[in-house]
Parts: structure tokens; sequence; C-alpha cells
């Protein structure tokens, strides 16, 4: 069986390696960074274990509840408590508990008479079927009205993207909400009707999909795929070329050159806009260069529980852009799991930047975490100095599926028909969030296997 080379130690290319390895096929991993695992990062320090990417694991898929069992985690898992059930969306300058059920939100503060009259509606709202492309904005102005946009959605997308809702598609970066209407001509109608088909192929809806960490948080995944791994693992190795040779790939690194019958690129788009790759057909990756990656940093404060009014009971708090606030959103990261924090204390972990605010990422450490105190000492009642503090900078945080990224998915699959034997994979592909990368790991590697038992 012929090898596999695996572009990136981000936790798209550890479930490929692991599953790869698994069916028998080698592989060696290349990872230009010194550790393995991408933007999962989790520290302990002074009693706080600290997250400096995601904060929870999503499981939408069964692909994700099987990697933890064939990675042997399942006695490390970690469920959030029931209270973290609850979520808030900041409106008049508090945080608001949204309903728990579908109905409760015509009970709920959240919006006025007119946005709950829209909801009632929306199931009489015509579907488009002209196939035009929609911003997320337009879509929900669209089908509900421009409260809704403002006061839940723009919370929303900020709190998956960092993103703009004028800028992002609805078509790519919210497809099952765009598919409601393709397939149900409602959203009401799909919320119902699309629950007994989600059953049928055990996935789940975004916001009823169990949370879960690890005991010691989120990086014991990546650090345990990395392990399993080995000397296959080659890390501080930046890949700096590929020249397919025939039925294979020779792969060029700062290190020296190997050769391969499978290359799977599981980066950034914007390093594969860099990487250089010589094929039979002349390829041009430059337009990758194009999809937005905003800066955006994390800042994850410890408090006193006595210094903090709100009892940051939940999740975790989104707020929407209209409030006038500099933080994207607050995750109650010690209500969420046991053992984040000391006893007698609360962890916080907020983002800044975006695209709502980038210039706002990339302040210093002090300034960062000033500004953030403000904010949650108006929204949290935060009045005492955080006893803990941590700030993370990701320059390029998170691909933005913006109008018209339906040329990048079509270039990624000419890429493919032209270089046979490459594969692309990841949070560029097929969506954003930790679950998304996990299962597009998944994925490929069915597809991976399938080329090389017919090569």
């Amino acid at each position: 069986m012929k090898s596999v080379a695996i572009i990136g130690a981000g936790i798209t290319g550890l479930t490929a390696a692991f599953y790869l390895k698994r069916k028998g096929i080698p592989v060696v991993v290349y990872e230009a960074g010194e550790r393995a695992g991408g933007v999962i990062q989790s520290v302990r320090k002074d009693g706080f274990l600290a997250e400096f990417g995601p904060n929870t694991l999503l499981e939408t898929s069964p692909k994700i509840s099987q990697l933890i069992r064939d990675a042997g985690l399942a006695a490390r898992r970690l469920d959030t408590s029931p209270q973290a059930e609850v979520r808030y969306v900041v409106r008049g300058g508090k945080p608001v508990a949204m309903p728990s059920s579908q109905l409760g939100i015509f009970t709920s503060e959240l919006l006025s008479a007119g946005a709950k009259l829209a909801i009632l509606r929306e199931p009489f709202v015509a579907a488009r079927w002209d196939g035009a492309e929609e911003s997320v904005a337009q879509f929900v102005v669209r089908r509900l009205n421009q409260e809704f946009l403002d006061r839940l959605v723009d919370a929303l997308v900020a709190g998956i993207y960092a993103g703009d809702p004028y800028q992002l598609s609805v078509q790519h970066a919210l497809p099952r909400l765009k598919a409601l209407e393709d397939k149900y001509g409602s959203l009401i109608k799909g919320q119902f009707k699309g629950a007994r088909e989600r059953k049928k192929t055990g996935e789940v809806a975004r916001d009823r999909a169990p949370k879960l960490s690890f005991d010691e948080g989120l990086q014991v995944l990546p650090d345990t795929l990395a392990a399993q791994l080995g000397d296959a693992l080659k890390l501080n190795t930046p890949v700096t070329a590929l020249t397919q040779i025939g039925g294979n790939w020779r792969v060029t690194t700062t290190k020296g050159e190997a050769e391969f019958g499978v290359v799977l690129y599981c980066g950034t788009a914007y390093k594969l806009a860099e990487l250089k790759i010589e094929t039979g057909t002349p390829l041009n990756l430059s337009t990758f260069t194009e999809i937005r990656y905003p800066p955006v940093a994390s800042v994850v404060l410890g408090f006193r529980r006595e210094d903090v009014r709100h009892e940051c009971a939940g999740f975790g708090m989104l707020i929407p852009k209209i409030e006038g606030f500099k933080i994207l959103g607050t995750i109650f990261s010690s209500s969420l799991f046991s053992n984040r924090a000391p006893a007698g204390h609360v962890l916080l972990t907020s983002y800044v930047g975006g695209e709502r605010q980038p210039e706002l990422a990339t302040l210093g450490t002090d300034e960062l975490v000033a500004m953030v105190c403000d904010d949650l000492r108006v929204l949290l009642g935060a009045e005492g100095q955080p006893v803990f503090r941590h700030t993370t900078l990701y320059p390029k945080a998170i691909p933005q599926y913006n109008l018209g990224y339906g040329r990048y998915r079509e270039l990624m699959s000419a890429v493919e028909n032209q270089a046979a034997g490459l594969f692309l994979a990841g949070h560029y592909r097929e969506g954003v969030s930790l679950g998304d990368s996990i299962v597009s790991g998944c994925n490929v590697v069915e597809r991976v296997e399938k080329f090389l038992t017919t090569k």
C-alpha cells in the first residue's frame, strides 16, 4: 500500500492520519509549527484551565462520538453541566437568557412584538427559487425582519465566524439554514420536519448538540491522536513544494524530500496559495489568498467569585453589534465544566476583533485586558481586577465564507481533478467549527482509501 503525506497537524490532519493508520495505510504528517493541534490549546496555570481556541466540541455527528471512542478517550470525556444550556444575548446592556424552547421566544424580552409577529408570518413568506446567492443579512431580513437580524443573527454569526452577516453567504456559511427554505419553503416548517430526518442520520442540530470537552481541556484530543503517530509526526517541518512524478508525489520540506502515493493538504487556504505545486497541468492557487481570515484575540480572565455580580451560570453571552460593546461575546468557562477554576473563582473567555472591529484584536495585552474588563464591568458587574489573565492573538483566525465563496470550492474540486492524488480538506472547505473539521478529516479518509484501492 502506498503511503500518504499529510500537510498540517491541526485536528483535520490528525483525524485523517489516525484513521488512515488504523486502516493499515502508512502516513507521515508534516507540521510547520512546534506543536500539533492547531488552534486547540489548553493550559493549566494557578488552578485555572484556559482554552485559547474553541472551548467546547459540539457532538453534531456520530463520527465525532466514534472518534472519541476509537481514540480511547471515552473515560476522559466531560459533558457540560445542565446549567450550561442557558445562553444569553445582550439587549439593552444586559444579558438576557435565550428561551429554552421554540415557543419560549414569544414570551422572551429579546424581541419586540413586531419581531415575534414576523416569526408567525415566516411560514407564509414565499421561498426564493431563482438560485441567486444572498448574504445572511439579506436572507434573514427577507424571511423575518431587520430586528431579528440585528438582535439575534448578528450575534450568532459573531459567535461562529466572528463575521459580518452582510458579507457572509447564507448558502455557504449557514447551509443548513438555506436548506430549510430550499426543501420545505420555510424555516419554521423545516425545523419541525427536518428533525425527523436528522434523527435517521444521527446528526444533531447545532443548538441541540451535546457539548463536551475532556478532563484537561480540548487539547487532550489532538495530544492523544498525535501520540499515536509517534515518529510519523514531523514537527517544525514546513512543506515547501509538491511535485507530481508519474503516479506519485515528491514532497519537499525544509529538511529533505520523500515520495508518496497521495498528498492530503489540511492547512489553511492562504498557506495553500503559497505552496509550490508542479504537475503536468499548471495550477494557479493564488486565488486562495482572497479568502478572508480576520484577526481574533482570545482574552481569558479569572475573577474572584465575589467580584462578579452576575451568576455566570450558563454557556455564555453573545453581543450584537447594535449594543456597541467591544467584545464579540464571552464564554462562562468555569460554568461549562468542572475543574476550570479554583474554588471561589470564575473563569471568563472573551473574544475581540473579527470582521466587526479587526483593529482591536491586535492591541497589546494590557490594553486588551483593560478593554475587556470595561465591558465585563457593565455587562456582568465584574468590579474587581482579574487574578488570572491570558491573551492569545490569532492574526488569521477563521475563514469567512463570504458571498462568492462557491468559486473557491469549485477551484478546490478542480485542483483535485487536475492533480490526481492531491486531496484538500479542512475548515476552509467543509465548515469552520471544531466538529466540522473532525468530520472533514473522517470524510477525506474514505476518498483517499478509494483512490488508493482503485489506482
